[in-house]
């Protein structure tokens, strides 16, 4: 029987240059427990996210997150490329 981590599922959002260096809109990923985990599944399904996720923000459910923070079942986190211009 699967783990409680195995079958959750959360939504990974990329905007704008994160979208572009990702190829895609999203992505629903599994068996992560953390922000950090779902990016690094994101990353390796989508190489060319990696250098952008890198020094992008992070969102949690439309709240600013750290990569440690913990991911509740059916979380979306958001990756958000710095943008020019400020």
């Amino acid at each position: 029987m699967p783990s409680e981590q195995e079958q959750q599922s959360v939504t990974v959002r990329y905007w704008a240059g994160a979208r572009a260096a990702a190829g895609a809109d999203c992505d629903v990923i599994t068996g992560c427990a953390t922000v950090g985990d779902a990016l690094a599944a994101a990353t390796a399904l989508r190489p060319g996210l990696a250098p952008v996720a890198a020094v992008s923000s992070l969102l949690l459910d439309g709240r600013a997150a750290q990569r440690s923070d913990v991911l509740p079942a059916g979380a979306v986190v958001e990756v958000l490329p710095p943008f020019a211009g400020g």
